[in-house]
């Protein structure tokens, strides 16, 4: 019984030792390896050598776009060979280009190219443009479909974020589907036939003054390029040991099917609400104050823009107030200051435009009073009225006034300026001294010709014979 006891004893101690064994060496493997973690955001794996293609887009006798006297197929080559310099300086990675000329190639060819190669990731360089010449900022567009979406999703959010700092405005990571349910557009869609995902970096637009300063030198498209070169970088977790730099700690944006889609799935519908109304104004300066609430319950606003003739003008686009593509979030509401032009009687209308550029039109503001101020400025008839107090027109809210004991057609009359009178009271004195000084000289005369009538008979008396 001894022996029992002291060989249960021992299986005992045995026992605890493996378990406390067994947990120090998994507490030692997770401190030994850290990193493990903060890769468990990044999607998609890729094995042990990394290989990547760059597709310049367009080329040959397709230009692309030649917008202000840029041609897109001689811009992407640029900035697709700093790209491929750049990413060449890091470690166990393998860069290719579709092209290194100015050639045709088709989608189909380039993404057969990267088939070939075994490519892990394709990336199409481009610039853009907008037919009414007003759209500005940086896209990247993405797979529809699962796990591409995500993938590119992952890439282009980390890209962004780099060229938000740069300095240029962020339309966001979007897809497009065709009517059946493909991708849109045709390198992505070719890519993804093929098992190699794919994304279109749109840099910005080259015919936009506030993107222009972005493209505008060679200095500048190869700026672009090494930045994709570094996203790039990072949404692999690459090393360079000739450039000092380590990501293989960088944590890309979370992505997930059920998170994604909705945020770059293209919105077909305009923003739900859109609607102004009257703050304040100030006559003597022409300065009016409007409140704008506006709401898209799918994807973020991203600029405004208003006219103050009723719709015949419209402003350039302004960037919607704390708008983000990247998170979907903006301001519901803001203040809208305007400077409106002396003689100059208002009807604003405001657009809020969303991701994907479509627009609602808000409810006008009608003012029923011309601003008339500085040099331009005339004379007020009767005391200045408000638009709460305008009778007969529509106030700030577009609701009409009904104060049906008011009476509009009567005018007030012009007050006399002190020098108005001044003037007029020098214009009478000047007639008064004029008719006194007629009536002299008539008076004289009358004397004149009086006295020469008596020396006349005076004389005809001496002269007679006595």
């Amino acid at each position: 019984m001894r022996n029992n006891a002291k060989v249960n004893k021992i299986k005992k101690q045995k026992t605890g030792f493996r378990k406390r064994a067994g947990f120090f060496t998994i507490l030692a493997l997770l401190l030994a390896f850290p990193m493990q973690a903060s890769a468990e955001g990044r999607l998609q794996d890729t094995g042990d050598k990394l290989v990547i293609v760059i597709d310049p887009g367009h080329g040959g006798e397709n230009q692309g776009t030649i917008e202000n006297g840029y041609e897109e197929k001689g811009m992407t080559i640029v900035t697709a060979q700093a790209m491929y310099e750049e990413l060449s300086l890091y470690d166990d990675v393998e860069v290719h280009m579709t092209r290194t000329d100015d050639r045709d190639l088709s989608l189909e060819e380039r993404a057969e190219f990267a088939k070939s190669v075994d490519a892990d990731f394709l990336f199409s360089i481009h610039y853009n443009a907008s037919e009414s010449h007003e759209l500005f900022g940086a896209e990247v567009w993405v797979s529809v479909h699962a796990p591409f979406n995500d993938y590119g999703y992952q890439f282009g959010n980390g890209l962004l974020k780099d060229l938000r700092e740069k300095g240029l405005f962020i339309r966001g990571v979007k897809s497009r589907r065709k009517s059946d349910d493909d991708n849109y557009y045709g390198i992505i869609r070719f890519c993804e036939k093929v098992d190699v995902p794919a994304v279109i970096i749109e840099h910005c637009h080259v015919d936009e003054e506030r993107d222009e300063e972005f493209c505008d030198t060679t200095e500048e498209l190869q700026e672009f390029g090494r930045l994709d070169a570094t996203a790039v970088a990072k949404y692999f977790g690459l090393k360079s040991s000739v450039l000092g730099v380590d990501y293989s700690g960088y944590e890309p944006a979370p992505a997930h099917p059920d998170v994604t889609a909705p945020l770059t799935e293209k919105d077909e519908t305009p923003p739900e609400i859109c609607q102004i109304d009257f703050l304040e104004t100030d006559y003597d300066t022409g300065q009016l104050s409007l409140s704008v609430t506006a709401a898209d319950y799918e994807t973020p606003l991203l600029y405004y823009s208003y006219s103050i003739d009723g719709g015949k003008t419209y402003t350039r686009r302004e960037i919607w107030p704390n708008g983000d593509a990247l998170t979907g979030s903006y301001s519901d509401t803001f203040t809208l200051n305007l400077q409106i032009p002396s003689g100059t009687t208002p009807t604003v209308i405001l657009r809020a435009y969303n991701m994907y550029d479509l627009y609602t039109e808000s409810n006008p503001y009608i003012s029923a009073v011309e601003y008339s101020y500085g040099e331009e400025a005339v004379e007020a008839v009767g005391p200045v009225q408000t638009p709460e107090e305008e009778i007969g027109g529509v106030s700030g809210n577009g609701r009409e006034d009904t104060d049906e004991s008011a009476d509009d057609s009567d005018e007030a009359p012009k007050e006399i300026s002190f020098l108005t009178f001044l003037k007029i009271c020098l214009v009478i004195v000047a007639a008064f001294f004029f008719v006194l000084l007629l009536s002299q000289v008539i008076d004289r005369a009358r004397r004149k010709k009086h006295r020469r009538q008596r020396r006349n008979v005076d004389g005809d008396k001496r002269n007679q014979q006595r």
